[in-house]
């Protein structure tokens, strides 16, 4: 049991500032004084300058008293009850707990809404004894826990990854004969996709499916990125489907992920589907050419690369180096050296710099007969083997062509050197071209 009283909190005066002023403005009561730490207006009711000088709960409680004792009428249970639920939503569980105190001294009966900005605020603080305490002691004064007073209780056991503690919870929840809600389920299948518990999370999911709940745009997410870490392609894709169905937007890095399973799979044509689907949401941005670039590329087909390049040039697209080397590495699978010769040769053509990617490439093409020689020396007449070593290229370009004979020997050469000989402060593509040429010979001559 919690019996601390308003104790100064640890944290900081700006997040209590905040939070009285978003009480305040939800209580729709414009404060009057002439103290100069309430000010006249309605919208912003705390001078926030003064306000953000206030050290500890002490002071905050001496600003909420004057702020209620200006007139007596704003004492009652709809204001505290606001103001407990803005601090607990803070992270304030001591003020939240002292406004509770001063509700019963005031004779004022808390309602279950305090109860559960009690009981969430201690939840989410990792304060698990003092939630639980005053969820047990609801029925001490005959007030029934809903559906929400739970689900908070739920959510904070999975962001600290209690998931046994989260499973018994429900189970409590259903024997005090308080059904869990589409609001339950949904948080459920987040914390077990997130965990990565898909066992338990398809169980939750079938009893959603079952009673025809609705599924949130997020919890679809959350299963999706769950199946994509897993590289479980049929449930990945058939919780894609689902999404085109819903609000759902992916971010960027989950589109990443389920790219690369597709990649790893060698399926390769779901990448433009892939693609294709994010356009419609997102419009046509840089993964969504990267992905239909890839795509084609992947296929070895010069007719789709072409194709994509045409609608580039429609859309006035900027050509960065990740789209050049798709299409390089492309043309070094294809042993087409004329075309790579082409590409290489008009970089800057795309105001597109080469990384150490390019610089692979045209190290590669000679296995394939063409002669990067001319290329080479500009590029060191015009001061691009002088700059730092950078890896520009999108990560999914090399999970789809892997890594170059040329980028495997600067990982070998890299790591053949002593660890203080590695703390260069710069590495040109000069110096790591220098590094594999020394290793080679020493490898040979070895």
């Amino acid at each position: 049991m919690n019996t601390r009283g308003s104790r100064p909190c640890s944290l900081g005066s700006t997040r209590r500032a905040l939070a009285l002023c978003k009480c305040f403005r939800m209580m729709q009561i414009g404060p009057r004084t002439t103290s100069g730490l309430l000010s006249d207006s309605l919208d912003i009711p705390l001078d926030l300058t003064r306000f953000f000088s206030l050290r500890n709960s002490r002071i905050f409680r001496q600003v909420f008293d004057m702020w209620k004792d200006i007139e007596k009428s704003r004492i009652n249970e709809f204001n505290y009850e606001k103001v407990i639920e803005i601090l607990g939503e803070e992270g304030l569980i001591e003020d939240a707990y002292s406004a509770f105190i001063e509700m019963k001294t005031l004779c004022l009966s808390p309602s279950l809404q305090v109860y559960n900005s009690l009981i969430h605020g201690y939840a989410r603080n990792g304060k698990f004894d003092d939630a639980v305490f005053y969820l047990n002691h609801l029925k001490e004064i005959n007030l029934s826990p809903v559906s929400d007073t739970y689900n908070g209780l739920i959510q904070a056991y999975g962001k600290y990854k209690m998931y046994d503690e989260m499973g018994m919870c429900l189970k409590k929840m259903e024997m005090e004969g308080c059904s869990p809600d589409h609001v339950t389920y949904n948080l459920l299948i987040q914390e077990l996709a997130e965990a990565g518990l898909l066992t338990r999370m398809e169980k939750v999911y079938q009893t959603t499916r079952m009673n025809r709940m609705d599924l949130k745009s997020t919890t679809l997410t959350a299963m999706l990125e769950a199946y994509a870490n897993f590289g479980i392609v049929e449930k990945m894709e058939l919780i894609l489907k689902r999404t085109r169905n819903s609000k759902a937007l992916l971010k960027e890095d989950l589109i990443k992920k389920i790219a690369l399973v597709y990649i790893e799979n060698f399926m390769f044509s779901r990448l433009e589907k892939l693609g294709h689907y994010l356009s419609k949401r997102s419009g046509q941005n840089d993964m969504v050419w990267c992905l239909l670039l890839l795509s084609n590329a992947c296929m070895l087909s010069q007719k789709g690369m072409d194709s994509v390049v045409r609608e580039m040039k429609v859309a006035k697209v900027s050509w960065n180096v990740t789209f050049i080397n798709i299409i390089l590495l492309a043309y070094l699978k294809m042993k087409d050296s004329m075309r790579l010769g082409i590409l290489l040769s008009t970089l800057t053509n795309h105001i597109v710099k080469p990384d150490i990617v390019t610089v692979g490439v045209l190290f590669d093409a000679n296995n394939i007969g063409f002669h990067g020689n001319g290329i080479l020396e500009t590029w060191r007449r015009t001061g691009i083997l002088y700059r730092c070593v950078e890896t520009e290229t999108d990560p999914l370009v090399l999970a789809a062509f892997g890594k170059g004979q040329f980028l495997k020997k600067c990982e070998e050469a890299y790591s053949s050197l002593e660890p203080v000989a590695r703390q260069k402060e710069k590495w040109t593509y000069c110096n790591l071209i220098d590094l594999v040429a020394t290793y080679d010979g020493s490898v040979v001559n070895g």
